[in-house]
């Protein structure tokens, strides 16, 4: 990687896994840049943009996405990633978080690259999120042994097909031995924006807030549009979950990341963004969830590992909600479709793991030219910056991946 004064370079891989488009970095090239890849991923992204023009970031949560992934030393790893979500319109990188999605394309980048050898019909890369600590294995289809670039599989709401993936989340799925239900409670009332609204807050794949839509108005069914209305209302509950769950100390402190914030509701029939009936009996469980403070057109990995854990436990929300005939299957009605979570468990009958089947395609593997700022960039949650310890905790876990790498 070359550098010089104003500028660097800076190779990455751009890949599409599942509903998101995420750029993944070798860990070891970026350390060379001796920059903190706060600064790098700022000026890449085009971040102090909301438009972005000036990056390789998309302008929506779900196109600007990093990964940064290197060979894990941890026995029985394959790979270590670390999660970055970069600001759109804000010089900010958020690490406190993981990204299904993209570590579905962290598994399919590790086939790819040779991080992991090809097996027959399919390769098993066990990964490690060094944001959270959550273990994952990505099971990458490799038929005959060959290194895959297409395949037929679909995902709703992307028209085209990718590299079939498993994911598998493994148990357990809180962050750094926190428990399950972080406030010890199902369910809880929150008051928030003049309503009082059922909140279950979860912590499993991520840290979740998932509101029973009947008790703030609301159906739970809604569009696209209609959530973007409910916005500001839906800002207010997540600042307070985030107060309520030791994420923050105040409600300003609040990160956009986590946590995660939805509303659920049994299945009713509605119309997908693209205009496909799904009928009530086609589904268990009703969600529209946030991601960076805006509606997401589908949902997010980790908040379908949230539901999933959250509806498998008595007197939460999404428990209330579902209406399900198979306790090991979850299928969450989303504005884009419905997605299938499948539950393993052991003889005991505890969870192991949460299993969703993603797609994955490289899109380019590119060269980029990134301009170095002369302000230093204050990144969410960094220690000395507003943000509540767990915050700064998650960054400091995840920044340890460039230190090991520049060793």
């Amino acid at each position: 990687m070359a550098t010089t004064t104003g500028w660097t370079e800076l190779p990455a891989v751009w890949i599409r896994g599942g509903t998101s488009k995420c750029w993944l970095f070798d860990a070891d090239r970026l350390a060379e840049a001796d920059l903190p890849a706060d600064t790098i991923l700022e000026a890449a992204f085009g971040a102090a943009d909301p438009r972005q023009i000036d990056g390789v970031g998309g302008a929506s949560s779900t196109t600007s996405k990093a990964m940064i992934v290197r060979r894990s030393r941890t026995p029985n790893v394959d790979v270590d990633y670390t999660f970055a979500q970069v600001g759109i319109g804000q010089r900010i990188v958020e690490w406190g978080s993981n990204c299904g999605n993209c570590a579905t394309a962290v598994g399919l980048y590790a086939v790819q690259q040779g991080l992991v050898p090809p097996d027959e019909d399919r390769t098993v890369v066990r990964m490690l999120n060094t944001n959270t600590g959550a273990r994952l294995d990505a099971v990458v289809a490799t038929p005959g042994g060959r290194v895959p670039h297409t395949g037929a599989q679909t995902v709703p709401g992307v028209v085209g097909t990718g590299v079939p993936v498993g994911l598998r989340f493994l148990a357990p799925f809180s962050r750094a031995g926190r428990p399950t239900l972080p406030t010890g409670r199902p369910a809880q009332l929150i008051d928030a924006a003049g309503r009082s609204g059922t909140v279950t807050i979860v912590d499993a794949g991520a840290i979740c807030a998932l509101i029973d839509a009947e008790s703030i108005g609301l159906r739970g069914n809604e569009s696209i549009d209609e959530i973007t209305a409910e916005l500001e209302a839906l800002i207010t509950f997540r600042r307070h979950a985030s107060v309520a769950a030791g994420l923050s100390r105040t409600i300003e402190e609040a990160a956009d990341a986590v946590p995660k914030i939805g509303i659920v509701a049994p299945p009713t029939d509605y119309r997908t963004t693209t205009g496909e009936l799904v009928s009530a009996d086609d589904y268990d469980l009703s969600a529209r969830m946030l991601s960076m403070l805006q509606p997401h057109p589908a949902i997010g990995l980790t908040s379908a590992v949230a539901l999933t854990i959250a509806a498998d436990h008595a007197g939460t929300v999404a428990n209330a909600a579902a209406r399900r005939g198979d306790a090991n299957v979850l299928r969450i009605g989303t504005p884009s479709g419905v997605v299938t979570t499948e539950i393993e468990r052991d003889e005991h009958g505890a969870v192991v793991a949460v299993v969703l089947w993603r797609a994955a395609r490289r899109l380019a593997t590119a060269q980029l030219e990134v301009p170095l700022p002369a302000v230093a960039l204050t990144s969410a949650g960094a220690p000395g910056a507003a943000g509540a310890p767990a915050a700064a905790e998650a960054q400091a876990a995840a920044r340890s991946v460039f230190a090991d790498s520049a060793a």
